[in-house]
């Protein structure tokens, strides 16, 4: 059994690891911060969780964390930086969900989130934790940058075709669309229901963040240096992320499916529909399930489907996956439940 606490726990990440680590079998939540929210009690602002945990939330400032074994940031890009070395340095290992670990080149990380670093002599020891490709040293890292979710789907589904160096690195497209949960918790304009509902529109078309972070994924996959253009939309819906990717075959002999079935077969969490069906959102939601389909129309085009829960697999799920083979244990334990459905 161990100890943890939460960063942001008042955030749509934060309350969905709090839900996740309420049903795992070896973690006791031992602390949950929120400036905010400071002196609530849990439930009283997620009735949802009443009756499955009774602590109130404590200013961060006020918090060291002495009596954790490991702390979550569910934070704002910036935050964790701050406020990492000092915990990694007392032995508290550190799984992050914020994008402050996550790219090995400060300039560009500096360069898109317009402030410079706090802690870049730690970019090199931090673990990228999608744990289909670094779940050996998942196990042990002691600080994880936990993946975005657009570049979880993207990620997972181009892998195989760049790994067997079978298409085009320079020529890869992504179209994602998201739920409005993934713009987060705070009071938005254009998340609100008469502004976000029976429209569907694209964004950050000139440049949206995941991008870097999805590039430098794919050219460690690839070898080599990739050309991604990436165009996420907002989706209609609370939670979700669709991903239709377009890649050009450079091996036409390819068996892309056997190629998929080979990579994949034996993830516990990445679920191939083998073209019986086409991957869906709802097919996933809740669940810490990556749903692929990969299909080849005429000509050599390839296109690959991805469907993930972006608070589950493409945040708080992920980080406890991480958490599971960081500890040691079975990476399923705490993530086994089926989707919710409708």
């Amino acid at each position: 059994m161990i100890k943890v606490g939460i960063v942001g726990a008042t955030g749509y990440a934060g309350v969905e690891l709090i839900r996740l680590l309420l049903g795992h079998p070896h973690v006791a939540i031992q602390r949950l911060t929120s400036r905010a929210e400071a002196g609530v009690r849990v439930d009283h602002l997620f009735p949802s969780l009443r009756g499955h945990i009774d602590l109130a939330f404590e200013d961060p400032g006020a918090v060291d964390f002495a009596d954790c074994d490991l702390v979550f940031f569910a934070t704002p890009h910036a935050v964790s930086m701050n406020t990492v070395p000092a915990l990694l340095d007392r032995g508290i290992k550190i799984i992050d969900l914020s994008a402050d670990f996550r790219l090995s080149d400060i300039g560009v990380w500096e360069s898109w989130y317009g402030t410079t670093h706090a802690a870049p002599d730690l970019i090199s020891t931090a673990v990228y934790g999608l744990p289909e490709v670094n779940r050996a040293a998942l196990r042990d890292a002691s600080l994880v940058a936990c993946p975005g979710c657009y570049p979880t789907a993207v990620q997972l589904g181009f892998l195989p075709l760049l790994e067997a160096g079978v298409i085009d690195p320079g020529r890869l497209i992504a179209s994602c669309a998201s739920g409005t949960s993934g713009a987060g918790r705070g009071a938005k304009v254009n998340l609100l229901l008469s502004e976000s509902t029976e429209t569907m529109k694209s964004y950050g078309v000139q440049g949206h963040r995941h991008l870097p972070e999805m590039e430098q994924g794919l050219s460690r996959a690839a070898g080599g240096d990739v050309s991604l253009t990436f165009v996420p939309h907002l989706a209609p819906m609370t939670r979700g992320i669709h991903a239709t990717l377009f890649a050009t075959l450079t091996e036409p002999s390819t068996n892309v499916r056997d190629l998929f079935e080979s990579r994949f077969g034996d993830e516990p969490f990445v679920r191939l529909t083998g073209g019986h069906y086409e991957p869906e959102t709802r097919h996933v939601r809740g669940t810490n399930v990556c749903e692929i389909d990969v299909t080849l129309p005429p000509g050599d085009t390839v296109v690959i489907t991805v469907a993930i829960d972006n608070l589950i697999k493409g945040a708080s799920g992920q980080a406890v996956q991480a958490m599971n083979l960081m500890q040691g244990w079975d990476e399923t334990t705490g993530l086994m439940a089926p989707a919710v459905n409708p």
